[in-house]
């Protein structure tokens, strides 16, 4: 008998909402544990979730025994595995455009802005909450003002970033327009993300991976 899909997860995790959002739109229905990254000094650092996920890092996605992390790959292990609807498009240069846009977003923005990299701006360099909050400022809006670029000027970009239909690129997107949002970054230089991100918050998959949905969400 298969053993239950399982989703390790934390509700304001970007990388654990882009694969929220992955399961989701392929309607599969995990178990979730929550794993919480403030209380007990950030559950991720137990000896407990590191024999899950050695990194220490959300998500982690458990299949049948079988572990995975990194949310990039989960999320292509789920394409490939449960194959519709399809989050890369069929030709390889449209599979390349579109992890190029996801990859932007998820190995040049997110890792610069996320929890520890902040926990140690603080502790090791003591910077200020204002001096945090404008760093992650000034990275999110360089990655954006690119990957704005990158959308209005290139006629693959639809309703979605790559075509009608969501793909990786705007699974990576959103989470990481909820992540500017909650800095206050001025999103108006960005019409085109704003417009995909609008149109996204009202599809079924996406608004139901919203962190303020998620049973563990404070």
């Amino acid at each position: 008998m298969a053993e239950p899909l399982t989703l390790y997860s934390y509700f304001r995790s970007s990388a654990a909402y882009r694969v929220r959002i992955a399961l989701n739109l392929k309607g599969l229905k995990p178990d979730y544990r929550f794993v919480h990254l403030l209380k007990d000094g950030g559950q991720q650092n137990s000896d407990t979730y590191k024999s899950v996920n050695p990194q220490g890092l959300i998500p982690t996605l458990v299949d049948n025994g079988h572990t995975i992390g990194q949310s990039l790959a989960i999320i292509e292990y789920l394409d490939e595995t449960h194959p519709q609807p399809a989050l890369l498009p069929k030709d390889a240069l449209g599979r390349a455009r579109v992890r190029q846009i996801a990859y932007a977003i998820a190995c040049d923005i997110h890792p610069v802005n996320n929890l520890r990299v902040l926990q140690h701006l603080k502790r090791d360099f003591a910077a200020t909450e204002e001096q945090r909050t404008d760093w992650q400022k000034h990275w999110i809006a360089l990655g954006f003002a690119a990957i704005e670029s990158l959308l209005a000027q290139s006629a693959d970009t639809g309703m979605w970033c790559h075509g009608d239909a969501p793909t990786l690129a705007d699974i990576c997107l959103i989470p990481q327009m909820a992540n500017a949002r909650r800095v206050n970054l001025d999103l108006s230089p960005f019409p085109t993300l704003v417009r995909i991100e609008q149109m996204a918050l009202s599809h079924p998959a996406f608004a139901a991976a919203h962190p303020k949905e998620q049973p563990d969400a404070e």
